[in-house]
């Protein structure tokens, strides 16, 4: 996760972080009035690009999807979930990268998201579905734990507001914008500096699985409870309110994604 920090240290980097932030925004925007959850979240066609400005600018992406989104909850959705979904947003973008990075779905000698084969465009798909539900996760788990909304319908919601337009709309989109972000040199693996790349191999590997894998587990084990199942396992005892349950399990599944991100 290195990379997150020195970033900021490349003139470059920082452009990009300026650009897919006022992008993101300006996409979002418009749309604030189509809304799903008052004062929560809305129609977005512009979630399909987070997993493109992951794959294509890395952290500055990351960096510029969270402030991006921060910008356009000015716009109709700011308050204290705000916090949660600049987080959230950072992982949509973050999570795909690294799984395209680390997973082994890409070959390494041809690891640049031009989505020239099939197998590449698998890899696009799991990395958008690991983060929209990395994304539904963490703003899930937060608006829980705050009592606004329920993590099953919040969850449910965002999954789905993030996943659709990430594979309708990203797939072509990343096909477009390659060619000319590679001929630009705009690649956040062709602008930073050797040393401040993160390492592959074993470490980052496992780093992935068990971020992979807390995704999943907060997510399913989120609705599980949220649905009924395990209360009496997760409650410990009726001093324990029933949403607890899922705040407990959903953030285990928040600090395994965080962890293993951090071993990355």
């Amino acid at each position: 996760m290195k990379e997150v920090f020195k970033m900021w240290k490349s003139t470059k980097m920082v452009v990009l972080v300026a650009l897919c932030a006022g992008l993101y925004a300006a996409l979002l925007i418009p749309f604030k009035a189509i809304v799903l959850i008052p004062g929560i979240t809305e129609v977005r066609p512009a979630s399909a690009l987070p997993i493109v400005f992951g794959l294509l600018f890395g952290p500055a992406g990351a960096w510029g999807s969270a402030i991006g989104n921060l910008i356009g909850d000015f716009f109709g959705s700011l308050g204290v979930g705000s916090i949660f979904g600049f987080f959230g947003n950072f992982m949509f973008a973050y999570v795909p990268y690294k799984i395209w990075q680390n997973l082994g779905i890409v070959d390494k000698e041809d690891a640049e998201p031009n989505l020239k084969s099939g197998r590449k465009v698998v890899a696009f798909i799991v990395a958008a579905l690991g983060g929209a539900l990395s994304c539904a996760l963490v703003i899930g788990w937060g608006l829980e734990l705050l009592g606004m909304v329920p993590f099953a319908a919040l969850g449910a919601i965002i999954s789905m507001n993030n996943l659709v337009p990430s594979i309708i709309l990203g797939i072509p989109l990343l096909l477009v914008l390659y060619p000319r972000i590679k001929k630009w040199d705009l690649l956040w693996t062709d602008i930073m500096p050797e040393e401040d790349l993160p390492q592959t191999g074993g470490r980052a590997r496992i780093g992935s699985i068990i971020m992979v894998l807390g995704i999943g587990f907060g997510m399913i084990g989120g609705f599980v409870v949220a649905l009924g199942a395990g209360q009496e396992a997760f409650s410990f005892a009726s001093s324990v309110a029933e949403g607890m349950s899922v705040v407990l399990v959903a953030g285990i599944g928040v600090v395994a994604t965080f962890i293993g991100s951090f071993m990355q």
